[in-house]
Order: structure tokens, then C-alpha cells, then sequence
């Protein structure tokens, strides 16, 4: 890829050359006087034009080389705006040029190679008719340095211990990242999972994690307080969305009751760190996956052991939903959405609801000053009907509804 990309780079300095060269010689023929000295060549024979009148010859000759003269103007001007679009043409390529040795003609600090190299270089397809393109974050390019340590292994191999590698660059905007050729570690003593429904409330056993990437070693750590409490499932997880106190709480059952009854069936928790939400919606009924980053501990882990479906994917990411078919996206966090990526972080989730969805912001952080002259402002602009709007001292819970038309 690197011996392409250096004869991309010869074609073009060849090209800016030739151009270089004959919008030059272009400029020599306009400044070296050539039109001014048949100017003055044959001025003296136009005004001899009306001396020398008796000889028809002479008049007839005068005239042909006025209106070759004419002609010559004509073609210099055509030959002046030809210069001016060559170069114009040309500062763009120089500019092109310029760029391209700033940055060595790619977004990358340096050339890629080995695994890394592999993973992001366009492929052709199985029936070799097209060429496709591995799916890869913009931003990865503006941290080489964490994504090539990503991508050193052994290929077949056992993958490296680095969630925490991972998620910085997720956090960081490179994300999706790139598939690996490696096998992640299996927890040691691994255990069969429990049978739904009794998974729901139950604590997973330590045997089903790999500990490496974590502060805390095990779940006692993390109900104890280690995970913010939110690994607690027999404790204030228990108790969460049960009660309905007419203000920023708002529980399950009185969300469903916005909906005709059976018609809230399928949906999404964003930033969901234990499954929780998911597991309450799941007792009614409702099939909801839940967004994760392993933050604070093994989310993705303990979600999949209450017999949930987590999803790993950053808060910058597009939801991977198609449009138009959750009934219900509930979100509990704005941490790394602020500004104009949180206008399009509600449009992608007016996108994936369907008419008449709902969208549950559940105790919002919000600026209190920002908060009516900002923010909802935006959620009328995305085009969504409050249904319920509560503001407390800089939080705001809502039930929005994205109309049947």
C-alpha cells in the first residue's frame, strides 16, 4: 500500500511539472512582446490605408492583414483565459502537494504495517467485482500510537489483556474498531449461566470474568461499592423505576401506560451500566438491549449473564438499529455528549424509534442556565412532543413521543 501510495504521489508531482511548464511558456509568449511588435509592425501600413488608396493590391493586402491582426487578438485572448484556468488548476494541485507532504498524503502520523495495515486496507470481494472498505472510526488515525498497540498480537493467537486500551479509543471517536485475528482469554473455571427467569436477580460467579482490566477483582467488590453501586442487584439496583413520585421519578409501568397496552414490545437502554432497566422491561414483557463501555466494571459481562443483550458500542456512535423500529430508548446519561453531537445524538434516536415511540430521558445532568435556553429548545427542533417534562436543580427527566405523522 505504501509503494502505491508513493507512485500516486510521483504521478501527481509529474503532472504538476508539465503543467508548471506550459503555463510558463504560455507566460513568456504574452510577456515577451510579441503582440505589441505586430502592433507596431503594421500600424504604419494601416494608416498608409487611406494614402495609397489608388492601388486595389495594396488595399487588398492591408485589409487581409488587419483582419489577421483582428484574428491574432482573438487567439491571444483565448490564449490568456486558457492561463488563467491553468493556473488556477495549478495552485490547486500545488496546494494538493503541499497537503500531501504535510500529512504523507494520508491521515496517518506514519505508514501502516502488519496486522493494522491488513485490517483497515480495502479488500476486493469474494466475486472480485468490488473493492470494500473495512468499517473504521474517523478519529482512529488521530491516535496511531494506542491503535497499533491495539493491533499487536499474534495472529491466531491469544488476544492481549486491553479492554481499557479499547475503550479509551472508543471514548476517543475510533469506533468501530478494527476486526483482529486473535482469540480474547477465556475466564479460568468458567460456569453454565443461570436459567432464565432466576438470572435476572441473580449475582453471576466470579469464574465468568476476566479480572485484568478492573480495579475490583471480583462482584463482592463491586456491590460493596467498588462499581458505584450499580452492581448491587439484590440492593438499590432492586429498587430502581418502581415508584413514580410525579416529578423527575418516573417509574416503568407508568411509562408503558403512555402506550396502548402489548404495544411497547421492543426497545434500547443507552449507557444501561448493569442491565437493570433491561431486566425490569423484560418481566413485562419487553425485549430491551443495553448499551455499555465497561466502565466501571465488567458490564457487558454481567448483562449477558442476567440473560440480557448488551451491545458494545460508544456514545458517538450510530445506533445500530434500522429506522423506524424501537417502540422505546431509554437514557440515563449525557457523559461525552455535550453540544451540537448531542442534537445528533437525539436525531439517530428520533431515526431508529417508530412513529408514535417513545423516548425516556431519565434524570438528565443539564446545566440549569442551559437547560430552557438550550436544550429544549433542541428536543422541539428534532421534532419531538412532550408528553411528560420535569426539571429539577440541573436535571431534567421527560417522556417524549415522536409523532404517528
Amino acid at each position: 500500500m505504501g509503494r502505491r501510495r508513493r507512485y500516486c504521489r510521483c504521478g501527481t508531482t509529474m503532472l504538476t511539472m508539465l503543467l508548471f511548464v506550459v503555463t510558463n511558456s504560455a507566460s513568456v509568449l504574452l510577456s515577451s512582446g510579441a503582440g505589441a511588435f505586430l502592433l507596431r509592425r503594421y500600424k504604419p501600413a494601416t494608416a498608409r490605408l487611406w494614402a495609397w488608396d489608388d492601388s486595389a493590391a495594396l488595399l487588398d493586402d492591408l485589409n487581409a492583414t488587419q483582419s489577421a491582426l483582428a484574428d491574432t487578438h482573438a487567439q491571444l485572448a483565448d490564449l490568456h483565459a486558457r492561463l488563467g484556468t491553468a493556473n488556477s488548476l495549478l495552485e490547486t494541485l500545488l496546494a494538493a502537494m503541499a497537503a500531501e507532504r504535510r500529512d504523507g498524503g494520508t491521515p496517518w502520523a506514519r505508514e501502516l504495517s502488519g496486522e493494522l495495515e491488513l485490517a483497515v486496507a480495502p479488500h476486493r470481494n469474494v466475486t472480485g467485482k468490488a473493492t470494500v472498505f473495512p468499517a473504521l472510526g474517523h478519529a482512529c488515525a488521530r491516535f496511531q500510537d494506542d491503535l497499533e498497540a491495539y493491533m499487536r498480537y499474534t495472529p491466531g493467537g491469544e488476544c492481549p489483556s486491553d479492554e481499557q486500551l479499547a475503550r479509551r479509543l472508543m471514548l476517543n471517536g475510533c469506533d468501530p474498531l478494527p476486526r483482529r485475528r486473535c482469540r480474547p482469554r477465556s475466564p479460568a473455571g468458567y460456569v453454565q449461566p443461570a436459567p432464565l427467569t432466576k438470572s435476572l436477580w441473580a449475582i453471576p460467579p466470579d469464574t465468568t470474568v476476566v479480572w485484568d482490566a478492573y480495579r475490583c477483582k471480583n462482584y463482592s467488590c463491586l456491590v460493596r461499592g467498588g462499581g458505584g453501586g450499580e452492581f448491587d442487584l439484590l440492593g438499590r439496583e432492586k429498587r430502581r423505576w418502581m415508584r413514580d413520585d410525579g416529578a423527575l421519578a418516573y417509574s416503568i409501568d407508568s411509562v408503558l401506560a403512555a402506550r396502548p397496552n402489548g404495544t411497547v414490545r421492543i426497545g434500547l437502554d443507552i449507557g444501561g451500566v448493569s442491565g437493570t432497566f433491561a431486566a425490569r422491561m423484560r418481566e413485562r414483557g419487553v425485549a430491551v438491549a443495553t448499551t455499555a463501555m465497561n466502565s466501571g466494571g465488567p458490564s457487558g459481562s454481567l448483562i449477558a449473564s442476567r440473560g440480557l443483550v448488551p451491545v458494545h458500542v460508544g456514545p458517538a456512535h450510530r445506533l445500530p438499529f434500522f429506522d423506524g423500529t424501537l417502540d422505546i430508548v431509554h437514557w440515563t446519561s449525557l457523559e461525552h455528549v455535550a453540544g451540537v453531537m448531542l442534537e445528533f445524538a437525539l436525531f439517530d434516536i428520533y431515526r431508529v424509534l417508530r412513529p408514535g415511540g417513545l423516548l425516556w430521558l431519565d434524570h438528565f445532568v443539564f446545566p440549569g442556565e442551559q437547560l430552557n435556553a438550550t436544550f429544549a429548545p433542541m428536543v422541539d427542533r428534532v421534532g419531538f412532543r412532550r408528553l411528560r417534562w420535569n426539571t429539577g436543580k440541573k436535571l431534567v427527566s421527560a417522556l417524549l413521543e415522536k409523532p404517528m405523522t
